[in-house]
């Protein structure tokens, strides 16, 4: 059998994303929804980092540009936010590489563009 890791925590966060989205609706920019999910964590007290950095590791050197992910929560979970028309392998492969960097393992890919919130839970 497969261990679903952070399970609670990924239900809790896709739950936040649903209230965002019904409140909202579909038609922000992704800076509305990432401001509405920023006002959701500190109200419900759920730790999280907004646009954290993360630094790209080639062979022995440190490469001078730098990813930024929208969110990561709880510590170990990589929330991207999207306003697409749909979630495409580009966009997976993002947060991919979101995990990849940052040694977390969690990913989830929200879009909240369309009528019903659209989301992948991704796994490094």
């Amino acid at each position: 059998m497969k261990t679903f890791i952070l399970k609670e925590e990924t239900y809790q966060i896709i739950g936040l994303c649903m209230d965002v989205h019904s409140e909202l609706g579909s038609g922000f920019t992704e800076i509305v929804y990432k401001d509405a999910l920023e006002y959701e964590f500190k109200m419900r007290k759920i730790h999280f980092e907004r646009e954290r950095e993360f630094t790209v590791r080639y062979k022995d050197i440190f490469l001078p540009h730098k990813y930024y992910a929208d969110f990561v929560v709880m510590n170990n979970i990589v929330l991207e936010v999207k306003t697409v028309n749909s979630l495409v392998k580009e966009h997976m492969e993002q947060t991919i590489n979101y995990l990849c960097v940052s040694g977390l393992n969690v990913g989830l890919l929200v879009n909240f563009r369309n009528s019903k919130l659209e989301y992948k839970r991704l796994v490094y």
